[in-house]
């Protein structure tokens, strides 16, 4: 018997979600190589209000063709599709020639959080309304709105999009090893997370099999000495995040996939990859000397200030044969 298959609508539109899904990542991919430079200089205040202003467009189209469904005047729904395509593609355009005049020459201060948090909340909340819209798009009648919120979370569009980006994310980012397979395991935990609401058993077993991976790297890591102090956070972040999701993954196994559980659990699941955003992010702006596991050309900025000299990384690794965790 095979591996059951996360509940994807096998219809006539299933082409069509699949082009928006895989462009809605494309773009957003694309969007995270421009405002996360390779060279390491921090972007300009303009690259990072355009990439947020053509997300935010693309949410605001989202939210219009989830209204086609919810209002029975066809004509009229469609004209506010038609309102809001032409707002996601001269908004951006106009936010980013007024951020021109206004920001000149500046660059993101990587002092904050700000930054990171507005990006990543942006970006996982235009998945999550494409979630919801292929919900409600293939319902064979229309759910009422919790079912629909519900359906959007636990997706295999919203969870397999947001893996993606994450991936995407974690290959790019100057991350120390122990940090590195730590998202990883998270990023696992998102392509995983259909089957947890489809077929709760499956679902269940595989999360489990992968956090006792995880504990067994954890363990043979500390034991090893090679995990760093400043690495403990990130483990206790991971800890933390599966704790989350294996007690709302028990909750939807211990209640045969109830409309609240499922919640729980997508709920649950959408903040852990927005932390997981938000962090990667703020890693690239405060990277040290680790590599990348895909390098990236450094932007061609010509004419620009050098990247900013800064002190050691907080998770730069210490010139040692042997760094240990109790250096």
């Amino acid at each position: 018997m095979g591996l059951p298959l996360p509940p994807i609508p096998a219809n006539g539109a299933l082409l069509s979600y699949v082009v928006v899904a895989v462009s809605m990542i494309g773009v957003t991919i694309f969007l995270f190589g421009k405002v996360l430079p390779a060279d390491g200089r921090p972007p300009l205040v303009t690259q990072m209000v355009l990439a947020l202003s053509v997300l935010l467009g693309g949410s605001v189209l989202l939210l219009s063709l989830v209204f086609v469904f919810l209002n029975p005047d066809g004509a009229a729904a469609w004209t506010w599709v038609l309102l809001a395509f032409n707002f996601m593609m001269m908004f951006p355009a106009g936010i980013w020639f007024v951020g021109l005049i206004l920001f000149r020459d500046r660059r993101v201060d990587l002092r904050g959080w700000l930054w990171p948090v507005g990006i990543s909340v942006v970006t996982t909340g235009s998945e999550v309304l494409m979630g919801v819209l292929f919900a409600y798009g293939s319902a064979p009648a229309p759910p009422p709105p919790v079912a629909v919120v519900t359906l959007g979370l636990s997706s295999v569009w919203f969870f397999w999009s947001m893996a993606g980006v994450m991936t995407a994310l974690v290959l790019w980012a100057p991350l120390a090893p122990t940090e590195r397979t730590a998202l990883v395991a998270l990023v696992g935990a998102t392509v995983l997370a259909p089957w947890v609401t489809a077929v709760p058993t499956v679902g269940g077993a595989a999360m489990g099999a992968l956090m006792v991976a995880v504990f067994v790297f954890v363990v043979r890591a500390l034991a090893r000495g090679r995990v760093r102090p400043e690495e403990v956070r990130v483990l206790f972040g991971l800890a933390g995040a599966f704790l989350a999701m294996a007690v709302a993954g028990f909750g939807v196994a211990a209640t045969g996939g109830a409309l609240l559980a499922d919640l729980l659990f997508g709920s649950a699941m959408a903040v852990v990859m927005a932390v997981e955003v938000a962090y990667l992010c703020w890693r690239f702006y405060h990277g040290g000397a680790f590599a990348p596991w895909v390098a990236r050309r450094g932007d061609e900025d010509v004419g620009a200030a050098p990247a900013p000299v800064r002190g050691p990384s907080a998770l730069e690794p210490i010139p040692s044969e042997r760094p240990t965790a109790f250096r």
